[in-house]
């Protein structure tokens, strides 16, 4: 197998057509991590869901990190990781231009609304949260099969 570092481009490109990853944040030096759907504007993450544990805790600490992968064999995957801030976009007049920013790129993705808006047995007043996570710097990895892997010598 043979694995390279992805570039930030590369990496940027991997943000654009991926939707789904595994958001981790921390509270009290306890790591909690929850899969995710979001949108990538090129400068941002974008995301939507209501309050709960993740929304909480990324309040109290907006330190953030996003991990995304793509396995296509054991030989051949991608797997991104994103340093960022978390920075919640209130439902007031001063953040009016981010919101429908968030909302626009959101929905580039189908269904980006549901997961957040599904309710769940004992919750009351959904109340929509938009986010974005500011990302302070990301790095990558991609691997592909070596010469004997790719000639099938080698089982997965």
């Amino acid at each position: 197998m043979l694995i390279h570092e992805l570039t930030e481009d590369e990496c940027s490109t991997a943000l654009e057509s991926v939707s789904f990853g595994r958001l981790a944040c921390a509270c009290d030096g306890q790591p909690y991590v929850v899969p995710m759907y979001f949108s990538y504007d090129g400068k941002h993450i974008y995301a939507f869901s209501t309050l709960g544990q993740k929304i909480e805790w990324m309040r109290s600490n907006p330190l953030v990190c996003l991990q995304i992968d793509d396995r296509k064999s054991h030989f051949q995957w991608m797997s991104v990781i994103v340093s960022g801030r978390y920075d919640e976009l209130p439902d007031t007049r001063d953040f009016e231009s981010e919101r429908a920013h968030a909302h626009e790129v959101l929905q580039k993705r189908a269904n980006w609304w549901q997961p957040a808006l599904v309710p769940l047995e004992h919750r009351e007043g959904l109340t929509p949260i938009f986010y974005r996570i500011h990302i302070i710097g990301m790095t990558g990895r991609r691997a592909m099969p070596d010469a004997i892997e790719a000639a099938g010598l080698v089982r997965e």
